[in-house]
């Protein structure tokens, strides 16, 4: 029989968990959402006073919004973390040697040291 309360215990507090991350995460996409003021003070009010019908009714209303908003936020993430490494990671070797060639072009250096600091560009 304590076998059996164990896993009624841990399936307690494992639906308590979910229940307490999809409260927090509607509560936290209502003021996200481009809403007014006193839309989104309702349904917290909804949400507080009737939770399960509350976030139920949420998921209804707005649940396709919600994914959309945390798709658009991961995008969004995951693009100023890619221009944040190319910054730091710097230029390629193909970058910098359009710019030799570049300069080569423009008469700045001489085909020699053109040739000189491309081998010494690949050679790194």
């Amino acid at each position: 029989m304590p076998l059996l309360d164990l896993f009624w215990t841990i399936l307690i507090i494992f639906v308590f968990v979910a229940w307490i991350w999809v409260l927090i995460s509607v509560v936290i996409d209502v003021f996200r959402n481009d809403i007014s003021g006193w839309s989104k003070a309702l349904w917290v009010l909804f949400i507080v006073f009737l939770p399960i019908l509350g976030v139920l009714a949420y998921l209804v209303v707005h649940g396709s919004d919600m994914s959309q908003r945390q798709m658009d936020r991961a995008t969004e993430a995951q693009e100023a973390q890619d221009e944040y490494i190319r910054d730091v990671a710097g230029s390629t070797q193909a970058d910098e040697l359009a710019k030799l060639a570049s300069l080569r072009d423009q008469g700045v250096l001489s085909a020699d040291e053109y040739q000189a600091q491309k081998a010494k560009l690949l050679a790194v």
